[in-house]
């Protein structure tokens, strides 16, 4: 989720500040699928309630409305209260207020695992004796939001990607980073595995078949046929991987769009907090969706997150299994790009935005049938990375 006010994405969806609040749930559930469930309308006070100056104290500091998939986020001064919408769609289910409640408290709990500074609080909205909504306080509970720290969008790594600001010395510190998050994380051998996996492979193709036609890729089922393939040659490794204590709860949509610098330190956020079971996973199948996006932007990027990753925590059995994380990875975010480009009213946007899609459809085969060649080379990275200032200076200029 972003929370400077630009425009927010959370798994591919965006939205833009000023449009209705309460009027895309339709449009998501095209590309979700399933039955949906709408019932943002019960929302319209505790909206209202949000977007209001007054509600904030002073009222002085104007209010900016951005809309998501899943939430909707007002951003006031510093800050950015988040709402979640109450709908049910895929996994995620916020009908009730307990629901959207125990969500808040999740979100804020996992994600100040890592984001501490960024994520405040808990708050609820609650009617007083006089009929009025207020934050906190005796009276009903009406609903709850996450309170955040605000952040500028251009310290957002995907933002900083697109703009060639994704230095070496940046990249080797971020594979550091999600390594040591990594090995924080206590195993949990309940999940994961060879199920786990193959859970997400169905989801996958359900997804794509949903988006196939303006995707121009009728041969699907032939992508979920080698991936099926692959994952049944390596279920015996992913079983041991499990058993060693490799499943954890980790970010769960570790992708640059929801990496930041604030305060001048890499921050990891909005990870998944709506699901425990998508969320808890080898924790190569965590870091791949990193390395997937850093690849498709540029293999050059991927290797030094990937060689300092390994420096911290190096996984000899990586190589039979990361090909295969980052091709499921990848046919993830080609649905949905598909889903956004769908959305998308200016035509030329979207199509490059199908074009993206696309262009992730083939990476998740490439993957499958030849892993990237900076996954054989972490050592020689590493090393690379430590000779001198000139050879040093020669690939941050490789990089950007």
């Amino acid at each position: 989720m972003r929370i400077s006010g630009a425009g927010l994405e959370r798994q591919g969806v965006a939205s833009d500040a000023g449009a209705p609040a309460i009027s895309i749930v339709s449009a998501v559930a095209a590309v979700i699928g399933g039955s949906p469930v709408d019932a943002t309308w019960r929302q319209r006070e505790t909206v209202a309630f949000l977007a209001n100056p007054a509600s904030y104290g002073n009222g002085r500091d104007a209010v900016t409305q951005v809309a998501t998939h899943c939430s909707i986020v007002f951003l006031v001064g510093e800050r950015a209260y988040k709402l979640k919408r109450a709908i049910r769609f895929g996994l995620a289910d916020y009908t009730t207020r307990a629901l959207r409640a125990r969500a808040c408290r999740a979100e804020l709990l996992l994600n100040r695992r890592t984001a501490p500074e960024l994520y405040r609080d808990v708050c609820a909205i609650v009617r007083s004796a006089d009929g009025t909504l207020r934050f906190d306080g005796p009276g009903e509970m009406v609903d709850t939001v996450v309170v955040m720290r605000r952040f500028a969008e251009a310290d957002q790594f995907d933002r900083m990607a697109d703009e060639a600001r994704l230095r070496l010395e940046l990249l080797r510190a971020l594979g550091h980073l999600v390594a040591r998050f990594h090995l924080s994380v206590p195993p949990s051998r309940g999940f994961g595995g060879a199920h786990g996996l193959r859970a997400a492979v169905e989801e996958n193709h359900r997804e794509l078949l949903r988006v196939a036609d303006p995707l121009r890729a009728p041969a699907l089922p032939v992508l979920r046929g080698r991936t099926l393939a692959a994952l049944a040659a390596l279920a015996p490794v992913l079983e041991r991987r499990r058993d060693a204590g490799e499943v954890r709860r980790g970010h769960g949509d570790l992708r640059l769009a929801n990496i930041c610098l604030f305060q001048g330190r890499i921050t990891l956020f909005d990870c998944l907090e709506f699901d425990e079971t998508l969320g808890t996973v080898d924790r190569l199948y965590d870091l791949a969706f990193l390395l997937m996006d850093l690849h498709m932007r540029a293999p050059a990027l991927a290797a030094p997150v990937w060689a300092s990753y390994q420096q911290i925590a190096a996984d000899s059995g990586a190589h039979p299994v990361l090909g295969l994380f980052l091709s499921v990875r990848a046919a993830t975010r080609c649905y949905a790009l598909a889903g956004k480009a769908m959305r998308e009213t200016t035509p030329d946007l979207a199509e490059r935005r199908m074009a993206d899609a696309r262009r992730h459809l083939a990476a998740a085969h490439c993957f499958l049938r030849r892993p990237p060649a900076w996954l054989d080379e972490p050592r020689r990275v590493g090393i690379r990375a430590r000779q001198s200032h000139q050879k040093q200076t020669s690939l941050e200029w490789l990089i950007g």
